[in-house]
């Protein structure tokens, strides 16, 4: 029985990696990072060692990228364009080399010679030449069969049409890269995840006419089959690249010992934010020819060759400024806007500098060269900056007394509970007297958790606010929509949508007005419990004398802190003009009290991933009203986890040891009805 849940796993795990691989190579819209994917095929592979019957056809370790697009002719590569196993640390290099001189018969004294090659982060292309002329350019394909993309990459100039040189071979297939630099994607950067997407989309035009348009280059680094190749090992081999009229990469180098690699990896990584196109790793290669032909291949890789990774979520780069933004609270965070880098398959070019503590204890400045680290989904941070490499005219960073929005002084509260002064400097001003705060108040007001308005997001808010259409909350239900018709981008069709849209939220639940209005401290969940103690809008609305406020602590998780922030926001008088406003426009639904015999009671559910017709809110309001509860991890507390598109597959794998009930949207809609 054991036996059939590994091999129904495994099974499971292939079929994933397929969908991952089309998406990839296909589609050009990947749905894991490069190192995500990785570990992915790094888990399949384990399988495969401990249970090697279960190995198939599909498995990573024999087929290579994807099946060819329908939209173009199908060519069979004459030696398979392979893929390259993966190393990540010193001793993964050590097992490499050990197991080359283990199938050499050779001792431990036995000197290898490794070309070392930056791994361009693009997209494989092949090109057949015949008697000097260009005949056929191909894609990687499957690896087995590539697709016909020839005119396409005939409008690359990187490319020679023709090469005329004596010692050029009689017939040879030219491989390498295509990719845009980080220079050129800036002006592509609306329409590409990555400048790896942009390349990738590019070469799958259905008219060569629309590749012409974009900055493609070319890099070659190998070849496939050949005749009359008069050249024995890989640094000649790229020598002769560049007589020939074809790019190589500037950062080539022959290298001898492991040590040896490791130190020109370091200082390569170091250099990744100088480089204009991405680089992810360095290839090694054992350097002779006749050496490789000995070791030859496994199933989908060379012996003789291997990808050792940078870090899948660090990178060095170049502090270009220190800019501060104002949030919705008035939090001052200062950003460092940093030269683009690649982290993890992300092109990355603000990173966070949390407070002003926090540069102060760095000593961060512009200038400086920094190790940038974005783990998972976590903002980009910086991580340390490189003293030796500071310019001898830095200053240090002197972070703004006054609101750089409004001009109110800056400010550090006491915390009561901590009996320290915060670590955040904040905006002094109160309600919407600063331009910074109202804005991001107005964005907060849109969201998904709050007013949730269909097409009106953070740059519709934004435009708006430069051309005068609103400033308070209440002006979004106010608008002029003959304006609006003659912006560029508008037109009566998308103006219909808008009001449609906004009319929609006029019927709002408390909770939901009380969680937009923005006030500190006062998330969805103390928005709630506030709705349940008020029931109405009215009531909350004129909160006003001490009694009140006092009683608000008599709600089980409101604390002295949110009382006082609530107390705060009702002193200010355009806060109180603002509810006034919304009052007239808005229907509030009065918060419905939940019953404690619900259909969900004693059940506990969690969310993953994106749901089909319903906020993730609203489903959490359902199962409330239904008396079940809903929590924020994968515990023994846990009774199900809801799974909609792209779910945390840690989420489920969590779920699946623990043996908790792992449900989709409609299971969980249908078992609602059938508990009803």
């Amino acid at each position: 029985m054991k036996i059939d849940l590994i091999k129904k796993e495994y099974l499971k795990k292939l079929k994933l990696l397929n969908h991952y691989n089309k998406k990839y190579y296909d589609e050009s819209k990947p749905e894991l990072s490069d190192a995500d994917y990785d570990l992915f095929k790094k888990e399949i592979q384990k399988i495969e060692e401990k249970y090697s019957f279960l190995k198939t056809l599909d498995s990573p370790t024999i087929q290579v990228g994807f099946k060819p697009s329908k939209n173009f002719k199908k060519v069979s590569h004459k030696i398979p364009m392979l893929s390259l196993a993966n190393a990540f640390s010193e001793q993964d290099l050590i097992n490499f080399e050990k197991k080359i001189k283990n199938y050499l018969s050779e001792n431990d004294n036995f000197t290898i010679s490794y070309s070392t090659e930056p791994k361009i982060d693009g997209i494989s292309a092949s090109l057949i030449y015949k008697n000097g002329k260009l005949e056929k350019g191909l894609s990687r394909g499957d690896g087995t069969e590539g697709e016909d993309i020839t005119e396409n990459l005939k409008t690359l100039k990187d490319i020679p049409r023709k090469v005329l040189h004596k010692d050029f071979p009689q017939e040879i297939d030219i491989r390498g890269e295509v990719f845009i630099q980080n220079s050129d994607f800036k002006n592509l950067k609306d329409k590409f995840a990555n400048p790896r997407n942009a390349a990738s989309g590019s070469l799958r035009q259905k008219n060569p006419d629309d590749t012409r348009k974009i900055p493609l280059k070319f890099i070659a680094y190998t070849f496939g089959h050949e005749k009359g190749l008069l050249i024995y090992n890989q640094i000649d081999f790229l020598k002769k690249l560049s007589d020939w009229g074809f790019k190589t990469n500037p950062f080539n180098k022959k290298i001898t010992g492991i040590k040896n690699l490791i130190k020109n990896y370091n200082e390569l990584e170091k250099k990744r934010a100088d480089i204009d196109f991405d680089i992810d790793g360095i290839v090694y290669k054992v350097n002779d020819f006749a050496m490789q032909k000995r070791l030859g291949n496994v199933a989908s890789a060379p012996r003789w060759a291997i990808a050792h990774k940078f870090s899948s979520n660090k990178a060095i780069s170049k502090i270009l400024d220190i800019e501060v933004q104002v949030g919705r609270t008035g939090a001052l965070t200062p950003v460092a806007k940093i030269k683009p880098i690649n982290i993890g398959g992300v092109l990355v070019s603000n990173a966070t500098l949390h407070n002003e503590d926090e540069i102060n204890r760095k000593d961060i400045r512009v200038g400086d060269t920094a190790v940038i680290e974005r783990a998972g989904d976590v903002i980009p941070h910086i991580l340390s900056i490189d003293i030796k490499k500071r310019l001898k005219n830095s200053k240090k960073f002197i972070f703004p007394e006054y609101c750089p929005s409004c001009g109110s002084k800056t400010i550090k509260e006491f915390n009561k509970i901590t009996k320290k002064v915060d670590a955040v400097r904040r905006c002094s001003s109160e309600g919407y007297y600063c331009d910074k705060i109202s804005i991001e108040k107005l964005k907060h007001f849109v969201s998904k958790e709050a007013f949730n308005i269909e097409g009106f997001g953070k740059k519709i808010v934004e435009n708006f606010w430069k051309l005068k259409f609103i400033k308070y909350p209440q002006d979004i239900f106010k608008l002029d929509y003959s304006k609006i018709e003659k912006l560029d981008g508008w037109g009566q069709l998308s103006v219909k949508n808008l009001i449609y849209s906004i009319d929609q939220k006029k019927n709002i639940s408390l909770e939901r007005l009380i969680y937009s209005l923005g006030i500190r401290h006062i998330g969805l969940e103390n928005a709630k419990l506030l709705s349940k103690h008020f029931t109405s809008f009215s009531k909350f609305k004129n909160l006003s004398v001490q009694s009140d406020y006092e009683d608000l602590l008599n709600i089980d998780g409101i604390g002295e802190t949110q009382v006082n922030s609530i107390k705060s926001f009702f002193l200010n008088k355009t806060n109180l003009r603002v509810l006034n406003e919304l009052e007239k426009v808005l229907v509030v639904k009065k918060a419905i009290q939940n019953s404690d015999n619900g259909l969900l009671k004693n059940k506990t559910f969690l969310v993953t991933g994106k749901l089909n017709g319903i906020s993730r809110a609203e489903l959490k309001s359902l199962i409330e009203k239904n008396s079940g509860k809903t929590v924020s991890s994968v515990s023994k507390k846990l009774n199900y986890l809801i799974i909609g598109d792209k779910p945390t597959k840690k989420k489920i794998e969590n779920a699946k040891q623990l043996r908790i009930n792992v449900i989709n949207q409609a299971e969980f809609m249908r078992m609602l009805n059938k508990t009803s």
